[in-house]
């Protein structure tokens, strides 16, 4: 199991958190399982921007982005060198700390 710790964010999130993820589980997976609920308008299927995150450390153990993430990610609210679409990172053995941004491009919420 990795380690994830997440910043806080003001809603999402407002104390932070720690949790474990599986190897080769995504991070929005991990946090959805862990009841962060990161927006995820497009069900995890790479056709938004909602679960943006930036990964402030381990970025270079996630998976390398693909050119459909790194399109996405062009139009994603605060983008950073270590900005990854949470749906397609998926977690390898060193720990992470992520950021989920203040806001997204999303106008509608998918939250109930």
């Amino acid at each position: 199991m990795t380690e994830i710790v997440v910043l806080p964010h003001h809603e999402i999130c407002p104390e932070g958190a720690v949790v474990k993820a599986e190897v080769g589980e995504s991070i929005c997976e991990a946090l959805l399982r862990h009841d962060i609920d990161i927006e995820h308008a497009c069900e995890m299927s790479c056709a938004c921007t909602t679960c943006h995150v930036i990964v402030r450390e381990g970025f270079d153990s996630l998976n390398e982005a693909d050119e459909l993430e790194e399109d996405y990610l062009d139009k994603a609210w605060g983008l950073e060198p270590e900005s990854r679409l949470s749906c397609q990172a998926n977690v390898g053995v060193s720990c992470l700390v992520v950021e989920i941004p203040r806001y997204t491009i999303n106008h509608a919420s998918e939250r109930h």
